[in-house]
């Protein structure tokens, strides 16, 4: 940790839980750091990957972004649950996230057209959730020690059932997880007789990605995450779609063989986050796994081909490699992000194919970035 023995001694010097009419939570992480706090929405104990999203609203998107399937979210922000919940601000059916960590969870909002109270939300999609933490102090300890996996829970305080518990839990890195939260059954959105068809690939999409498309005219069908490409066939696509999704890219064999074959189609395709990740493995270009990840509303990029920084929303715990990037004679980098020149976006120099590691929907975040839809409208009109 940047400053330890001022910040607080893990361990050693935590506050034990109080006795108080208000439920009571214990957070273990895996490195043997035990946090105390109270309980909100479910009583009961879950476990998954710590990550922390340091944007200052937009909770209610981010605990519905299917990408973050698998893992318990530190959000930064000092309220959470002020503004209530909205139905129609979903990214998907459910909540996704296995948990959520914040300093104040507030069960009281304000926002008159909220359908629900965070509690209530969160207590109906079997959440569980801890506050009165010290959010800072943990984000500063995940920043400097990496991502790892946690165990939350409101039902037993038994640091030994909780450690072996927590020792079930499988690591982030090897799972493939976006089968998993992938849509089961084909289904279309937009205007039938549109002139643009966009074969969507659901590793995990948002939404609002979905209505980027249809909102410029695309006609979308949407197919599971292992559908062969054969099977968009009768579709005859214009133009093909990776989104976003949870879990390790590098296990996601059948995934790189599809885009393998997509790309011999010759035919536009657009890659955001995991689909990024995927265009660059079928160049082969290996990816990685991130000490803490990029998640949040503020992130800078600046595109190489128009020499514009952009604020951009992201949520990704792997990376492609940049030296293999750069050896490539396939593609080319066409963004890079100015905290840590990471790779952001690519494009092939030989196919009208490219993609980027944020998400330019930006639900929630700015807006700087939804031109890359209209570039991909574009494509699929030349």
């Amino acid at each position: 940790m940047r400053n330890q023995a001022n910040c607080f001694t893990l361990q050693n010097s935590l506050t034990k839980m109080s006795e108080t009419n208000q439920p009571q939570a214990v957070l273990l992480l895996e490195d043997g750091n035990v946090f105390y706090g109270k309980a909100f929405g479910k009583i009961g104990t879950s476990t998954g990957e710590i990550c922390f999203n340091t944007g200052m609203t937009g909770y209610q998107e981010v605990f519905t972004d299917p990408s973050y399937y698998g893992q318990i979210v530190i959000m930064n922000t000092a309220h959470v649950g002020n503004y209530g919940v909205k139905t129609a601000e979903a990214e998907s059916d459910s909540v996704k996230i296995k948990g959520l960590i914040g300093r104040n969870l507030e069960s009281r909002y304000s926002r008159f057209q909220a359908d629900y109270s965070l509690q209530q939300y969160l207590e109906e999609q079997q959440i569980v959730s801890i506050y009165d933490i010290d959010t800072r102090a943990l984000v500063a300890h995940i920043r400097d020690r990496g991502a790892m996996n946690c165990i939350i829970s409101s039902e037993t305080a038994d640091l030994e059932t909780l450690k072996a518990k927590l020792a079930e839990t499988p690591a982030m890195e090897g799972l493939e997880l976006a089968s998993v939260v992938s849509t089961k059954e084909v289904y279309e959105v937009g205007n039938p007789h549109s002139p643009y068809r966009v074969a969507v690939y659901d590793y995990g999409i948002k939404r609002n990605i979905i209505n980027c498309l249809t909102e410029r005219g695309a006609f979308v069908r949407v197919y599971p995450a292992k559908t062969p490409l054969k099977d968009t066939d009768d579709f005859n696509p214009d133009g093909y779609f990776l989104s976003n999704g949870p879990g390790d890219p590098a296990v996601m064999d059948y995934a790189v063989d599809t885009l393998k074959a997509i790309l011999d189609k010759e035919k536009p395709l657009f890659g955001i986050c995991l689909g990024h990740q995927l265009l660059a493995m079928a160049n082969g270009i290996p990816t990685f796994k991130m000490h803490h990840g990029h998640r949040g509303l503020n992130h800078p990029v600046k595109n190489l081909l128009t020499g514009r920084s952009e604020i951009t929303t992201q949520n990704h715990g792997f990376g492609i490699d940049p030296e293999a990037v750069k050896r490539s004679e396939n593609v080319e980098i066409t963004h890079v992000n100015l905290n840590d020149d990471s790779i952001e976006g690519i494009r092939m120099k030989n196919k009208p194919a490219f993609s980027v590691q944020y998400h330019p929907e930006s639900t929630p975040g700015p807006f700087d970035s939804r031109s890359l839809f209209d570039d991909f409208i574009n494509l699929l009109k030349n």
